[in-house]
């Protein structure tokens, strides 16, 4: 499960489908050296997005790769 802790880079890395929900709420992430450094929340806090949103949506692309 996706948490509010897991950094931005093992979710990209683990999901590479991750990445088109991250550039849908704004943040392209696979471009941004601060992924390799930063936790999924503050890189919602820092983007002004709703974590609750971004997490719902990153833990359905982690239920698809269990399929």
């Amino acid at each position: 499960m996706i948490k509010r802790d897991t950094p931005i880079v093992d979710i990209l890395r683990r999901y590479p489908e991750s990445q088109a929900v991250f550039k849908r709420h704004g943040m392209n992430c696979s471009t941004c050296m601060g992924a390799n450094l930063e936790v999924i929340e503050r890189g919602a806090k820092t983007h002004q997005i709703n974590i609750d949103d971004l997490l719902k949506e990153l833990n359905a692309c982690e239920r698809l790769q269990k399929k």
